[in-house]
């Protein structure tokens, strides 16, 4: 007599390989979409750093272009307490660079950034001179000089007037 054995049919659902397979792909879609995130709120910030700092100095730059006596021009007179400025010394404020006659460093604190700034002529001919500007944010005075300073987290900006 033969005997025959009757095969259960599998019951329905998932094996656990599967499951663990699908946990683990959304494990991976949720952080990189976090990751996405976290970049994309950094890129937007150091955005509106480097917007503020050309703005600032385009502010400066036009402002001292429009003054009376661009020799004895003085933003923190100029501004009053329209913005937050203060003089500093050169020390403590981007270096102007060789051949340039430094007007003044500044410090400028716009939504809790510390920008430095520093103002810088130089005569080209006779009854042109350009003026100029150097804006910087985000670095740190203990353990990093101005002089070697990120690009990203400058900016510098030129004006033409005669004389």
């Amino acid at each position: 007599m033969k005997t025959t054995t009757k095969r259960s049919k599998p019951a329905g659902g998932f094996t656990f390989n599967e499951v663990m397979a699908a946990i683990l792909v959304l494990t991976i879609a949720v952080l990189g979409t976090s990751a996405y995130r976290y970049h994309a709120s950094v890129d937007v910030r150091k955005a509106d750093q480097k917007t503020t700092g050309a703005r600032t100095a385009s502010l400066l730059c036009e402002t001292w272009r429009g003054s009376a006596d661009p020799n004895a021009f003085d933003p923190v007179s100029h501004f009053g307490t329209e913005l937050t400025i203060t003089s500093v010394s050169l020390n403590d404020a981007p270096p102007a660079p060789i051949g340039c006659t430094a007007l003044g460093g500044y410090k400028i604190i716009i939504d809790e950034v510390d920008y430095r700034a520093v103002l810088f002529y130089r005569d080209i001919s006779a009854g042109l001179r350009a003026l100029s500007v150097i804006i910087v944010w985000e670095w740190d005075p203990q353990g990093q000089s101005l002089n070697n300073l990120v690009l990203s987290r400058s900016f510098r900006l030129t004006t033409y007037i005669s004389l």
